[in-house]
Formats: C-alpha cells, structure tokens, sequence
C-alpha cells in the first residue's frame, strides 16, 4: 500500500514538472530582433528590450489564440504598458552594443498567470497546453528528402505541437502506423507526423498526416513556400492551427462521465491516465476504482465526445462504446492484438 501510495505521489510530481516545462516553452518566444539607437547604449538597450516585449507579447496572442477570436473581441488593447505587464522576464540571446546602439536577438518569458487573466477578461479564448508529442518524419517525393530533413531542427521549441526530428530513411507519405511505430517508440512519442514536401524552389508545399495506432488522418497542407525554412515555418503554423482549433473550448458547459479504463500493464495504466489528465478538454479527472486489469474513472469534458475522441486519438487511446458505457483502451494495445 506504501509502494502504491509513493508510486502515485512520483507519478503526479512528474506530470506536475513536465507540465512547468511545458508552460515556460509556450510561454517564452525567443529569436526576437531588435535594432535601437538613443543617447546611451543604456537607453538603447531599454528601447530594444521594450519593443522585444512588444513584439513578443503580440507573437504569444497569436500562439496561443485564433485569428477569428481575437478579431470578435473589442477589450484587448496590446500596447507597451500591456506588454510590460504580461512580459517576466528577458534574456539575452545575442547583443553587440556600442555608440548609443544596441542590436540583438532577445528571448522575451512571459508570465501565465497575466496572460491568461487579460485574454479572459478580454473574452478571448485560448490554449496554452501543448499536444501530444509527435515524431516529425519529413518526406518528399520529388528528389528534395535529404535537403528537406537538413532544414528541420531537432525539435520545435515554443510550439504548441512538440516534434522531434526523425533523420531516418525509408519512409514516404504513405507509411503507415506499422512503418513508423518503432521510430515513435525510440523518441517515446504518441504519434508520427508526415510532413510530404511537393513543389520546387519558390512553390513548395507541404502536406501533413498525423499517424497513431489507430490510422492515419490528414491534417491539412500549407500555402506556397519560397524557401524549404520557410516551408518549415509554415508547417509548424498548420499543426498549430490545428491543435487549437481542436482544443480551444468556447462552450463553458461540461459533460460528466463514468468510463472503464482497461490496460494489460501498470505502465499501461499510468499512460492512459496520463493522455486523459493532458488533454485540455478534460477536467475533474478521478480515478474510482483501480484493480490488476481495469479501472473506473470519472472526468468532464468539453464539446461533443467527438473531439474528446480525436483528441485522445492522437494521445494513443481508443474510446468504444459498449454495453457499460465508454470503455478507454490502449491504442497500442490494440493494433499489436489485430
């Protein structure tokens, strides 16, 4: 009982400190330029460090919310005192001064707490959880694959979506979960991302596939790239965009729930639980009752159950309905089992 009750305090504490981590990179935009002049390279840098918060604080609204809510709303006004009441911090990335100017690429840490306060107040909504980790897999089938994965980064800080780059061959934009699943594992990711890259210089385009055990699902495409980095860019723009418009809630009223939660493992169970307390509709997550192969939780969520369904899709848990109600299964599981 001892071993139980630490196992779950470790387990909370870890979600606890994945969620901190996660939040600061959300929070945080970083590679801001900034180019000052004044009296004192002193002024100059205060100017650069106010118009890093500026810039930044308006690169955040736009992360976290969609284009159509902020338009809608009349009682958010992003000026300088705005943004230094939202901004905690800023950090140095590079800094040449001199001669009453400062030049640079700051990193702005905003606080969560004032974000979050302005944008409700504003009647804006938002979301500031990340999605589940993916494998970004970049393909292309017109002779570009090397030069295409040479212009990703390992991993995407500040996005909404987390990737990490996978430099392996061998796949293309119709492999399936049975092609990319051990590439997922190594990373310990819940799903693989096909970024198909079409076009040439000047008119790429990229078409993105989100792949879990459960099948494969088109994302969506991005508009005409000039350059392979901006063809990156507009990639993490499009799963962005799709995260929020998937778990951005603008309905305040919840459905509560009974499920069964069936796992052949502890690691199985600690999984699943997880993709249920991560996911941003779900709320009032309990668990009720646990034993060796099954257990019974009881959460709210938000909208229909059919965005509940995509969203814990993408997190690698199966929902079915049976008998005695909705019954949450492992994805993994399942397809090892077909």
């Amino acid at each position: 009982m001892i071993r139980i009750f630490l196992l779950a305090v470790i387990i909370s504490l870890g979600f606890a400190s994945t969620a901190t981590a996660q939040s600061r990179d959300v929070y945080t935009v970083r590679g801001i330029t900034v180019d000052e002049r004044a009296g004192s390279v002193i002024e100059a840098q205060q100017r650069a460090f106010a118009s890093a918060k500026y810039a930044g604080a308006k690169l955040l609204i736009e992360r976290i919310t969609l284009p159509e809510d902020r338009a809608a709303s009349t009682g958010f006004v992003l000026d300088q005192a705005m943004a230094d009441l939202l901004a905690a911090a800023v950090d140095v990335e590079e800094e040449t001064a001199g001669a009453g100017r400062y030049r640079g690429r700051l990193a702005v840490v905003f606080n969560p707490t004032n974000v979050r306060r302005a944008l409700s107040a504003a009647g804006i909504p938002y979301t500031d959880r990340q999605g589940p980790k993916a494998v970004l897999i970049p393909v292309s089938s017109t002779g570009n694959g090397i030069a295409w994965n040479m212009a990703w980064d390992d991993n995407s800080l500040g996005r909404l979506v987390p990737t990490v780059t996978s430099r392996a061959a061998g796949f293309s934009g119709s492999s399936d979960w049975e092609a990319v699943q051990v590439e997922v594992g190594l990373y310990d990711a819940q799903r693989a991302v096909l970024a198909d890259l079409s076009g040439s210089a000047g008119r790429y385009r990229v078409t993105l596939y989100s792949v879990t055990p459960s099948g494969t699902r088109q994302i969506g495409a991005t508009l005409s790239a000039a350059t392979l980095d901006d063809a990156v860019n507009a990639t993490g723009d499009v799963l962005d965009e799709d995260w929020k418009r998937a778990s951005v809630v603008r309905d305040t009223g919840r459905t509560l729930i009974e499920a069964t939660v069936r796992y052949t493992s502890l690691a199985e169970w600690n999984t699943l639980r997880g993709a249920l307390a991560r996911s941003p509709l779900v709320s009032n997550f309990q668990t009720q009752a646990v034993a060796t192969d099954g257990a019974v939780v009881a959460f709210a969520f938000a909208g229909d159950g059919q965005r509940l369904r995509t969203d814990l899709r993408d997190r690698g848990v199966l929902i079915q309905t049976e008998s005695i109600g909705w019954v949450l299964t492992s994805a993994t599981s399942a397809s090892q089992q077909n």
